[in-house]
C-alpha cells in the first residue's frame, strides 16, 4: 500500500532532512534517536536559534524539509528564528515544540501569520511528532 507521502513526495527514495533546535540537548538526542531509527529522516540538531539560522543560510534552498523548533530559548526564540527563516523562504515548514497549551484564538491576535495547527505540546510524543512530519511532507 502506497501511502499519501509517498505520492506526494517526488524524492520518495530521499530520507526528509529535518531540522531540529531545542536548547536542551536530551530532547534533541531523543528526538534525533527516535527519528532517525524510522529510516525516514535525516535529522540535525541545533541547541540555538542562532545555530540554526546559520545553518539554514549555509545550505542551498530547501536543504530542509521541516523545520521544528522549541519556543523558549535564549538569545533567540523559536518565533524569531521562524521571522528570520520566513523572509528568507516564505515557504518553508516549520512547526513549534512548546510545553504550554495553546489557545488558537489568542495566539492568533498576537501572532496572525503563524497557524497554530503547527504547535507540538511537550512531553513529545514521538509517533504524534512522526505523523505531524508527515503530514507537513504531504502538503
Amino acid at each position: 500500500m502506497t501511502s499519501e507521502v509517498e505520492i506526494n513526495n517526488p524524492n520518495k527514495n530521499k530520507m526528509a532532512r529535518i531540522m531540529v533546535v531545542d536548547d536542551e540537548k536530551d530532547i534533541l538526542r531523543v528526538i534525533k534517536r527516535d527519528l532517525e531509527i524510522t529510516n525516514e529522516f535525516q535529522v540535525e540538531v541545533f541547541s540555538s536559534g542562532h545555530d540554526a539560522l546559520s545553518s539554514f543560510k549555509n545550505h542551498e534552498l530547501g536543504y530542509y524539509d521541516v523545520i521544528i523548533t522549541d519556543i523558549r530559548m535564549p538569545r533567540m526564540n523559536g518565533f524569531e528564528l521562524y521571522r528570520n527563516i520566513k523572509e528568507m523562504r516564505p515557504d518553508t515548514k516549520i512547526a513549534f515544540i512548546t510545553a504550554f497549551e495553546i489557545n488558537r484564538d489568542e495566539f492568533t491576535k498576537v501572532l496572525p501569520s503563524i497557524d497554530v495547527k503547527d504547535f507540538i505540546i511537550k512531553p513529545i510524543d514521538m509517533n504524534d511528532l512522526i505523523f505531524k512530519i508527515k503530514s507537513m511532507l504531504a502538503i
